[in-house]
């Protein structure tokens, strides 16, 4: 399984391989998006409870990345990914095994830690393989994970649930990982010398505590406590942020270079993606809720209803990440952000109790055309003409922004919904009677609507970043 391969290996079939490790880590996520409320259900979770769930997965692979670069440069990329992958599907098999929510997040947070280093280690090794003017289409070509994951997860995810169990949702991940396995051991090319730091251990206490703070504060709002316990939590989290950021500024080897960020372009690019991403995948367990609570909808009409927007994003983003290498990811950004924003302030306005699904499906798409022109191109300008030594700490900064942004869209989002569920939260709804749910259809609607207008803002706001990005990028650019 460790055989090096030749030096010859094409970058695409580098780039196809590392597609079906994204899709092992993207297919967990949007399985379980689809399945919170059957969990609920089942373990008679609160949804600021089993929303961890999601979240917990989404802050370990944020909490992984930060060591990411460190871990690369000392072991090599090769032999992190493949151990990565094979602490994925062990983790995945002890979350199929989950007796309650405590045991499944826990075993969620195992994933996520593995799952933190398959995206860097992968992405470290698709950039030094490929040549600048082709890594526009080889990142295209990676994002297909997140057309496969976002596509079959939900359909996938919604069919076990209501045919088979739940448990399986987290073993169909270990044949996947088998043959991730087989074939990266096979076609990768060996790891080769690179340069080695000593690992930033104080600044991997500061930020990974700072980020699981930050949004531990921002999930006790939605499971009702009191103003001043989830602001200590915020605050906490926020000043172990800034003695991160304080640090890394001065340390020798810090763990997360930011003179990256004296290139306006990947500051631009990085600081689009912290925005943009907390808006955008903050609301992937929305979509399946309302669908469930509000529409009386399965869990596979639910996982049915979401593809639509996972193929325009997965289409879109192999589109983008061409036009990337020609004309810039400057000149496409922006406008996919305009696409996306469109499409939440139209899905908000259709999510009522009984708003055309047609309508529903026409905004989501959009949504995801404007999400996958957005993310692959901003993160093309953030990686493009980063030297060998630079991968580590690019791929690093670029997948912590995205995962840890996540979580704390995702926290933010069970938060905003749970404020305005009816008493009692989703357990309460569970227990209605049929009668009594219809008649308060029009209320649950109300409050995803409600809750659709912070990820709207937030995706409006990142058009401020994304309009400083330059048509024509190297992370070498002073601003």
């Amino acid at each position: 399984m460790d055989t090096d391969a030749p030096r010859a290996t094409r970058p695409m079939t580098i780039a196809l391989v590392l597609v079906l490790g994204g899709v092992m880590v993207s297919l967990d996520t949007t399985v379980v998006n689809v399945a919170l409320n059957r969990l609920s259900q089942t373990f008679d979770a609160s949804l600021a409870t089993i929303q961890w769930i999601a979240t917990g997965y989404s802050l370990a692979l944020g909490a992984m990345a930060p060591a990411s670069a460190w871990t690369v440069g000392r072991f090599g990329a090769k032999r992190v990914y493949l151990t990565a992958v094979s602490a994925f599907a062990v983790g995945s098999v002890l979350a199929g095994l989950a007796w309650d929510v405590p045991s499944m997040i826990a075993f969620r947070v195992v994933q996520g830690l593995a799952g933190g280093l398959v995206m860097p280690a992968g992405m470290t090794i698709l950039i030094r393989a490929a040549r600048p003017e082709e890594l526009g289409r080889l990142m295209g070509t990676n994002g297909l994970a997140i057309l496969v994951g976002p596509l079959a997860g939900p359909a996938l995810g919604g069919w076990l649930i209501d045919r088979v169990s739940w448990h399986w949702m987290f073993f169909i991940n270990l044949p996947v990982g088998i043959a991730i396995l087989l074939l990266a051991g096979r076609l990768f090319p060996a790891d080769v010398p690179g340069a080695r730091r000593a690992l930033d251990v104080p600044g991997l206490l500061l930020l990974s505590p700072g980020l699981a703070a930050l949004i531990y504060g921002v999930s006790r709002f939605g499971d009702g406590a009191s103003g001043a316990a989830p602001l200590a939590w915020i605050a906490a989290g926020l000043v172990l942020a800034a003695a991160f950021v304080v640090r890394a500024r001065f340390a020798a080897h810090p763990l997360i270079d930011l003179g990256l960020f004296r290139s306006r372009t990947f500051a631009a690019a990085t600081g689009t993606m912290t925005v943009f991403c907390a808006g955008y995948f903050g609301t992937m367990i929305l979509a399946p809720l309302y669908f469930q609570v509000v529409r009386g909808e399965s869990a596979l009409v639910a996982g049915l209803l979401a593809m639509p927007g996972a193929f325009a994003s997965g289409t879109a983003m192999q589109v983008a990440g061409r036009l990337a290498d020609r004309i810039g990811p400057g000149r496409i950004v922006p406008v996919s952000i305009a696409v996306a924003a469109t499409g939440f302030a139209l899905l908000a306005v259709q999510l009522t109790a009984d708003g055309s699904y047609w309508g529903i499906g026409a905004a989501t798409m959009l949504i995801g055309a404007g999400g996958g022109a957005t993310i692959m191109p901003a993160m093309t300008a953030a990686t493009k003409g980063v030297s060998h030594d630079q991968a580590p700490a690019a791929s690093t900064t670029v997948n912590l922004v995205t995962t840890t942004m996540a979580a704390v869209g995702t926290a933010s989002s069970a938060a905003l919904l749970s404020a305005r569920l009816p008493d009692g939260g989703l357990q309460a709804v569970h227990r209605m009677t049929g009668a009594a749910r219809e008649a308060a259809a029009p209320a649950l609607a109300h409050a995803f609507q409600f809750t659709y207008l912070l990820p709207l803002s937030l995706v409006v706001a990142s058009l401020v970043p994304a309009l400083l990005i330059h048509h024509r990028s190297t992370v070498k650019e002073s601003s």
